[in-house]
């Protein structure tokens, strides 16, 4: 009984704890919002009240000092922000705003290095972070007014514009460093980045093996030599397979590369559109229309791709779809060949518009003559208004419609001149074709011929024969 009393006062002594911590939480994100508002407003003496109440409740909060942080630097307390920057990054080594803000201060105190260091760390946490990126290159450019010599800015600046896909711009600034040392392994590297990322692979793997010679134990370069070159085989395994007709090993040797480096955009992109090539070969359309898709969203400049995508729209009837592929494409360049493809895609929406008449005779665009004649007398004796006498007046006038359209399509195509200029896609109307004063009674009677008239008859239930009078 004792032991039992005891274990009571324990359990009731520790559950109003757990409440209160809630409590601290709620109370605590409460004045952390209300220090958000004081700072969009640009009062930062109350949004440092608010924070610092903030992390009063709850001191183990990394975002709460941060925050503070960033509003001390607004007041240009930097030493004091400094403080709560790395405080923030001791309770979170991920938080990379704590480590960008750490490094600010760091670079506004006038301790370049350990700027530089804690840029790095952010990079190394989320170097997709373009936000991230763009700091870092403003940074080292402030930081080059001072040091316009210092080798380790220029190059923590080359490699995030080589990030951010301005690759000219980072190829100048490495070049000016191997200008002054030729050596220099993180300008090497730098190199082989923006030829890597804009799919010169073969030139960038001789820049990443030239700053391994240099820095054999340079990581990036290691780690950028690897995917190059993987990715180099795959494509090639991948292009080697297709032209040999393998199609289902090209589709999974695109597939392979495609894991490899999903930062290199303009290589997925090619590989993206190769692997829709493969689909449409195997006649998966809807698949190649989706890799091309994302070819182009990767690289809204890919022709090729957007030609590619629009003939799988050409082949799936998606016609307005394909105009706007082709027309993109032309509007891009202008030559004669996308000019022809641009211009058969219209003709081809144009006629999309107009009735089926292959369709309505349910034949095939390469149909004969006779084939033709069977289909319409088929049709023209299921669809006969007689036929359907006993019917609703909803089915009757339903029918009647259908026994028009069959009337019309035949008339089209069983006359060579008129179905050429049908199929050519050129306006009937032009023809002296008006089937809105059209009959189709005439041409069933001039089909069926035969000495007086004709009638539908009963010859059980559901059952009809054509008789001719």
């Amino acid at each position: 009984m004792a032991a039992a009393a005891e274990c009571d006062v324990v359990m009731a002594a520790t559950e109003p704890e757990l409440l209160d911590d809630q409590e601290a939480k709620r109370e605590a994100e409460t004045f952390k919002e209300q220090g958000n508002a004081y700072y969009a407003k640009k009062d930062y003496n109350e949004a440092y009240n608010y924070y610092t109440k903030a992390i009063d409740m709850c001191p183990k909060n990394a975002s709460y000092y941060g925050n503070r942080a960033a509003t001390l630097m607004m007041l240009g307390r930097f030493r004091e922000a400094l403080g709560d920057a790395q405080q923030s990054v001791r309770l979170d080594d991920s938080f990379v705003r704590g480590h960008l803000r750490e490094g600010k201060c760091h670079l506004s105190l006038g301790n370049a290095m350990a700027a530089c260091r804690s840029f790095q760390r952010a990079l190394e946490l989320d170097h997709k972070n373009a936000q991230a990126q763009q700091e870092v290159v403003f940074c080292m450019d402030r930081a080059l007014e001072f040091a316009p010599a210092c080798h380790r800015f220029k190059i923590l600046k080359a490699e995030c514009l080589a990030m951010l896909g301005r690759y000219p711009e980072a190829q100048s600034v490495a070049s000016d460093i191997l200008r002054m040392d030729s050596t220099n392994a993180d300008a090497l590297y730098v190199r082989g980045l923006c030829l890597y990322y804009e799919d010169c692979i073969e030139k960038a793997v001789q820049f990443f093996v030239q700053a391994l010679r240099m820095a054999p134990d340079h990581e990036k370069a290691c780690i950028a030599c690897r995917n190059a070159k993987a990715l180099k085989a795959k494509k090639e395994d991948g292009n080697k397979a297709f032209k040999e007709g393998n199609y289902k090993l090209a589709y999974e040797l695109y597939t392979e590369a495609l894991g490899i480096d999903p930062n290199n955009i303009k290589t997925n992109a090619k590989l993206y559109c190769n692997r829709g090539t493969v689909n449409s070969k195997l006649r998966k359309l809807d698949d190649a229309i989706e890799d091309c898709t994302n070819a182009v969203k990767l690289d809204d400049t890919y022709i090729k791709a957007y030609l590619r995508r629009a003939q799988c729209y050409m082949d799936t009837e998606q016609y307005e779809e394909a105009v706007r592929d082709y027309e993109k494409v032309y509007q891009t360049e202008k030559t004669k060949e996308h000019k022809q493809l641009l211009k058969n895609a219209q003709l081809e929406l144009k006629k999309s518009k107009r009735k089926d008449y292959y369709k309505i005779l349910g034949v095939d665009k390469n149909a004969s003559e006779d084939e033709i004649k069977k289909a319409y007398r088929k049709r023209a004796l299921m669809h006969h208004p007689d036929r359907h006498s006993g019917a609703s007046a909803e089915v009757q006038k339903e029918e009647e419609k259908k026994f028009k359209e069959v009337g019309e399509a035949f008339t089209i195509l069983s006359d060579p001149k008129k179905k050429t200029r049908y199929d050519s896609g050129q306006d009937l109307d032009e023809e002296g074709m008006n089937m809105g004063d059209f009959d189709p009674n005439n041409i069933f009677k001039a089909f069926f011929g035969g000495p007086g008239g004709f009638s539908f008859e009963a010859s059980g239930p559901g059952n009809f024969f054509f008789q001719f009078g």
